[in-house]
């Protein structure tokens, strides 16, 4: 019964993570350049003497969706979508530097171009910093440009763009940030594009993650109801037990 019961309970714990990844997808449906997170399990014997006829679910190393988000023109010159598998180059608060796909900047009041969240962005020589009163134009290979009154133009730096790889690939962290799995920054792309006056939404599909939901649900009811026949089992090998004796 005992090894009924911790069989089910894996089970339930996987169905339970996978319910709270599917609900951070639904509920970031609506977030500029959020990736979708995966959830996968893989099936673990469990050793022991004689034959092994159980498995316990474990997690297995959880990735992320690469599928691109549907992107919008919005027409603002401080909103760049990256095109392909680009990323902008971030400095984490944890001073790190690390990626991401949302790319609604914003112009501090001392003039640093910054992100999402408010993070730093990134040029090729460091942060970048706006004069004030000045308009900003970003081209489609990064490179940033400010004109203030009726001077020319001036390039104040381009904007860090990377692209991973399967040799150099990236992982999600807490802060959802992505960063090499060494933690290493990765040297930026010549060939990395953006698209200008637009961004990019979730890749998150709110219909397909509602369906997982479901059906989630459903499995950790299965595994509750082993629960419940493990313990009817027990009472009734108890009551057999003592009557017999």
């Amino acid at each position: 019964m005992d090894r009924m019961i911790y069989t089910a309970m894996t089970g339930a714990n996987a169905a339970q993570y996978r319910q709270q990844v599917l609900a951070n997808n639904l509920a970031n449906v609506s977030t500029t350049g959020f990736r979708a997170e995966l959830s996968t399990f893989r099936a673990v014997p469990v050793r022991g003497d004689g034959a092994s006829t159980r498995v316990f679910a474990l997690e297995a190393t959880p990735g992320h969706s690469e599928l691109p988000g549907s992107v919008t023109a919005t027409g603002r010159n401080l909103d760049v979508a990256a095109q392909g598998n680009a990323y902008f180059a971030v400095q984490g608060l944890d001073g790190i530097e690390a990626y991401t796909r949302a790319g609604a900047l914003e112009v501090t009041p001392d003039g640093t171009l910054v992100g999402g969240q408010g993070l730093t962005m990134l040029g090729d020589g460091g942060p970048i910093v706006i004069p004030e009163g000045a308009r900003v134009d970003i081209a489609n290979d990064g490179t940033v440009s400010t004109r203030v009154g009726d001077q020319p133009p001036q390039n104040v730096g381009r904007l860090k763009m990377v692209t991973p790889d399967a040799d150099n690939p990236l992982r999600r962290g807490e802060d959802g940030l992505f960063r090499t799995q060494q933690g290493d920054p990765l040297p930026a792309s010549e060939f990395a594009r953006l698209q200008d006056g637009a961004l990019e939404g979730s890749n998150v599909n709110p219909m397909e993650a509602m369906v997982g939901m479901i059906a989630v649900a459903r499995q950790f009811e299965v595994q509750m109801r082993m629960l419940q026949n493990g313990e009817t089992n027990d009472k009734t090998a108890s009551q057999l037990l003592s009557m017999n004796g």
